[in-house]
């Protein structure tokens, strides 16, 4: 077969380009290298019952999202749980980066207690009280 004998028509052109789209889409997705955002390995099998993460993992200024949850550490061993719903619209936050907690629907900012830096959110995230056990984070 010679390059004269390959054609194309437009509908096979057509799904070929939605097809990339969509890969393109998911690996943008998938991709994201924000380590301060990244959610904890589950806790070592020695950990708590319950463990959202090991208290080394969050960083101090930053954060992880475990789950439904958002562990941050404002200043240094003190740690704030918060829920990971946007009180916006009810998008899940994707990071936490640069001292905040960060929706990408449609680009609320929180602080690391959970109050709004950024809207269209106006009400804070909602706490999710939580405490040290160990090495671990665990739910209060």
């Amino acid at each position: 077969m010679t390059l004269n004998d390959f054609s194309l028509n437009r509908r096979t052109v057509v799904v070929g380009a939605g097809v990339l789209a969509a890969a393109a889409t998911l690996t943008a997705c998938g991709s994201g290298d924000d380590t301060e955002s990244a959610a904890a390995a589950s806790p070592d099998p020695g950990a708590p019952a319950g463990a959202l993460t090991k208290a080394a993992d969050v960083p101090v200024g930053g954060g992880v999202i475990v789950g439904d949850t958002v562990v941050t550490q404002p200043t240094a061993g003190t740690f704030v749980g918060l829920s990971s719903t946007c009180t916006h619209a009810g998008c899940k936050v994707a990071t936490v980066a640069r001292g905040t907690i960060n929706c990408p629907c449609h680009g609320s900012r929180f602080e690391l207690d959970g109050a709004v830096r950024g809207g269209p959110a106006t009400a804070p995230l909602s706490a999710k009280p939580v405490r040290v056990e160990g090495d671990s984070i665990v739910p209060a």
